[in-house]
């Protein structure tokens, strides 16, 4: 779902405390200003990987590219890295400029990441040049981030799912449906500089969720901020960012409902047919993910989730390639491969890229795929979908009363033959009337079948623009709402 203007989005924004970054500071045994700085944190890590960030800043002359080189001390390896090109020669690490952000002035900062494999110690590099110009940087070797960079654990109520068939089953192999809400905020709060979440998150409001009999809840997610890119507040992003997510979907899992993680918001710049922004940076929704930053946002994802198999991964919120490209074939086969895409200027990934960068982690979390024109047209998911090795692919749609498949004849020709074969997901549903005939026809539909569904949104906003089904963060509902709340408490008692 697109979202109403900034103006209706009033953030209310908590402390979140830094998680988990070992940290290099930066010093100066002189007094003098160095010629370079170097600031390398571990933002995440998890078994056997991490992922890292450096921070360059040039206090010398201004220069159109740069080269920054490190070392390694325990065999860590870089395995993709963003806003560098990374290589690496033994334990020698080089970070080189991107054609795009060579130019560093006098006092000017950039930042890139990477994702990296450790085992038994996680040294963090002390030894930075830039250019040949040794950086100054603290001396001594700061400790390897603390265990409790992974994700805190749940009570245990929340069901490891997997995908048996068509359907969605626990680890005792008992049907499972997703029936819940979308809480929407983290793919825009923190882009755009006010917070991490759109309102409360903390136990009473997630208890006021499942007070509606729900199991499930969406939350959306914007790849710059999680990998700590250097256009979003550092407190918003990066370990902060992470750790808050990890803390909700904890909170979550506590109250016995799915999280489901959803890539919302991604790089790349898009400026054709049905263009939500013409920004570069993940400040709106794009027709597909990049190749850029998502497949490593996948990757950092699946790495923290990949014990927790309560834990459901959306590969990305709602491709519209359909409206870029000039024939279905064309829009397809670039929702599956990415690479090249008619009609969109970056490099995009791929479903099968995304799948394929969270089964390398060797996460094994159901994952959901949405098909065309804003995941609502799933037509030739079938023939297109994904190839997964571990068999937990499932389908997801977006249904709205404006959208193009929203009555039961599409459903039955379109979604029927797709659930018939694998786990169907309407990630979305919901209508922009302020009240519930649509959303009572579809759930319906879906509840004749078996099928999981989830409400956008619950955040307080205008229903008309939203559509919100809150008006309180205590559950108090919308004319809108109440039709979802009322069927959710029915068909799950």
């Amino acid at each position: 779902m697109r979202h109403p203007p900034r103006s209706m989005l009033l953030a209310v924004t908590g402390a979140v405390a830094l998680v988990g970054a070992a940290l290099v500071p930066v010093v100066s045994a002189s007094g003098a200003t160095p010629a370079c700085t170097v600031d390398y944190s571990v933002t995440n890590q998890w078994d056997t990987g991490f992922q890292g960030s450096v921070t360059i800043t040039n206090n010398a002359a201004a220069r159109s590219s740069w080269s920054l080189a490190f070392g390694f001390a325990d065999g860590q390896k870089v395995t993709q890295g963003w806003n560098a090109q990374w290589s690496q020669s033994g334990t020698a690490v080089t970070a080189a400029n991107e054609t795009w952000n060579g130019t560093l002035a006098t006092g000017a900062s950039v930042t890139a990441g990477f994702i990296g494999s450790w085992s038994g110690r996680n040294t963090v590099p002390t030894a930075f040049k830039l250019d040949g110009t040794t950086c100054n940087v603290d001396s001594e070797p700061s400790s390897p981030p603390p265990s409790d960079t992974t994700p805190p654990p749940s009570d245990g109520t929340a069901p490891a799912l997997h995908v048996t068939g068509n359907r969605l089953v626990d680890a005792s192999g008992a049907t499972r449906r997703l029936l819940g809400v979308n809480r929407s905020g983290g793919e825009f709060d923190c882009v755009q500089g006010y917070g991490i979440w759109d309102g409360p998150v903390d136990d009473a409001a997630i208890q006021a969720i499942a007070d509606w009999h729900a199991d499930a809840v969406r939350i959306p997610l914007n790849e710059e901020c999680w990998l700590g890119l250097s256009n979003v507040k550092p407190e918003y992003s990066g370990a902060n960012y992470t750790s808050a997510v990890q803390e909700l979907v904890a909170r979550i899992e506590a109250h016995g409902m799915t999280p489901v993680l959803d890539l919302h918001w991604t790089h790349g710049q898009y400026t054709g047919n049905s263009a939500g922004c013409s920004d570069v940076h993940a400040t709106c929704q794009k027709p597909m993910p990049d190749a850029q930053y998502s497949p490593s946002f996948w990757s950092s994802v699946a790495s923290t989730f990949k014990g927790d198999q309560a834990v459901v991964f959306d590969l990305f919120n709602e491709p519209y390639p359909d409206r870029a490209t000039s024939t279905t074939t064309q829009a397809w086969q670039c929702w599956r491969d990415g690479g090249t895409c008619p009609g969109i200027s970056y490099e995009v990934a791929g479903m099968q890229d995304l799948v394929d960068a969270v089964r390398g982690t060797g996460a094994h979390n159901v994952v959901l795929a949405g098909g065309l024109a804003y995941s609502n047209d799933l037509s030739q998911w079938l023939t297109y979908r994904p190839s997964d090795p571990t068999g937990n692919l499932a389908a997801a749609y977006h249904g709205y009363n404006f959208n193009s498949c929203a009555g039961e004849s599409c459903w039955n020709s379109t979604l029927a033959p797709v659930a018939a074969q694998v786990p169907l997901v309407a990630g979305e549903i919901g209508e922009n009337t302020c009240s519930h005939g649509f959303v009572d026809q579809a759930m319906k539909w879906f509840d004749d079948r078996g099928l999981s569904y989830l409400g956008w949104t619950w955040n307080t906003w205008d229903c008309s623009s939203g559509p919100s089904l809150i008006s309180a963060y205590d559950g108090t509902p919308t004319a809108y709402g109440i039709g979802v709340r009322d069927h959710l408490r029915a068909v799950n008692p």
